[in-house]
């Protein structure tokens, strides 16, 4: 299950990059400027907030199979139409299609987490599928322009619809390796049976708990941070100097990078020392951007080392928080993980759209830099305020 769930999400993060290394390729095909390109690339995102509450929903009830399956069909949609979009709308509602099956999969995925594995084991599980979308980000970012742009004869358009097979042929592996019949036990004993009105009350009770709505917050400045950088990376740094395709194999060093750490961090990050690795993990993204105002490789690549730490374990450590939370049961994972992803995705949105208008209106990207490193200091402080709360709920309970 654990294969299979990585198997999905690995194509989810492919159609996900697959874009960001052929941004100019894009705009000048379409004649579309960098801040329309921006609302582009924060599409999927924004139709991810309104859908993933719902989706968070219809995962509880009917179970990971079907609603997995359904994901892949509908992002496996999104990449064709995208691959025959001839103009700057059709684009738009093409990668806003993906924002239906998105939630779907990065939803679903903790609540199978939830569901087959506990204690210790949770950690590691969550950094096992977290590797998945970063290796399918790595993947397009590093072999599109390089690889497979050559092979479809410089045709954006038929690399899109490359991505879009795969996608497809991903969801009937997980369909064949969701059938078995221990996954239909499991499902039968976790999926809520519940009325629509009592998943409502779900997502209430949830919402008035303070630490969950804490790392609510923290998810969209993390989402910011690392939806903006990813979409805008080979861009940022051909923007620098470099040439397309060096641009995207350098692109991809966070990527394979968030894989060592997102299978290194999570197991890391017990309760005791969580406060302390995320405080590490903010201040150092920060940093990251600082980096990158200097022209010399060895900045840049510390940069992108450290960009891939964060974005490899950032998400994870956050959702084992909210995985954690006292009042956050395995069989509402689906409830609290389309809380989560709703509200990251506000950040998801704002990031790689904000930075194309920054880009606009400054003639560079030193703007949209800075702001990075104001991201970077508001999750401190989120931070801060999570940690005060649950101490003080500590001694609600204590006095109890």
């Amino acid at each position: 299950m654990l294969g299979g769930i990585w198997l999905i999400y690995f194509s989810f993060g492919l159609l996900v990059a697959s874009m960001a290394p052929l941004v100019a390729r894009i705009t000048t095909d379409l004649e579309i400027s960098n801040t329309a390109m921006g609302s582009i690339l924060g599409a999927w995102p924004l139709v991810y907030i309104v859908v993933a509450i719902p989706c968070g929903a219809f995962i509880d009830r009917v179970g990971l199979k079907w609603s997995l399956f359904l994901a892949a069909l509908i992002m496996a949609a999104s990449g064709v139409l995208r691959s025959v979009a001839p103009d700057f709308l059709t684009m738009f509602i093409a990668v806003g299609l993906f924002g239906i099956g998105g939630p779907l999969i990065s939803i679903g995925a903790p609540k199978a987490i939830a569901q087959w594995f506990q204690g210790k084991e949770r950690g590691l599980a969550v950094g096992i599928y977290i590797t998945g979308p970063s290796l399918g980000s790595a993947v397009a970012l590093a072999l599109t322009n390089s690889v497979l742009m050559p092979i479809v004869g410089e045709d954006w358009r038929a690399a899109l619809l490359v991505y879009s097979a795969i996608v497809f042929a991903a969801g009937f592996g997980w369909l064949v390796i969701a059938m078995n019949p221990i996954n239909r036990a499991v499902e039968a004993t976790n999926n809520s049976r519940g009325s629509m009105g009592d998943q409502i009350a779900v997502f209430g009770n949830l919402l008035r708990i303070r630490s969950v709505v804490l790392v609510l917050m923290m998810s969209v400045g993390i989402f910011f941070f690392f939806h903006g950088m990813g979409n805008w990376l080979p861009e940022l740094l051909r923007h620098g100097g470099m040439a397309p395709a060096a641009a995207g194999l350098w692109a991809a060093l966070p990527v394979a990078v968030g894989v060592v750490g997102s299978l290194v961090v999570p197991r890391l990050a017990t309760p005791r020392w969580r406060f302390s690795i995320l405080l590490v993990l903010f201040v150092s993204i920060g940093i990251g951007a600082v980096l990158l105002f200097s022209p010399a490789m060895p900045s840049i690549v510390t940069s992108l080392v450290i960009q891939g730490l964060g974005r490899g374990s950032l998400m994870a450590v956050a959702m084992l928080i909210l995985m954690e939370t006292r009042g956050v049961e395995a069989q509402h994972m689906g409830a609290a993980g389309g809380l989560f992803f709703s509200a990251a995705e506000i950040g998801g949105v704002l990031g790689p759209f904000t930075i194309g208008v920054v880009s606009d209106v400054t003639g560079g990207f030193d703007g949209a830099l800075w702001m990075m490193i104001g991201v970077s200091g508001a999750l401190v402080l989120l931070l801060y305020a999570h940690r005060a709360a649950e101490r003080r709920a500590a001694l609600v309970l204590g006095s109890t």
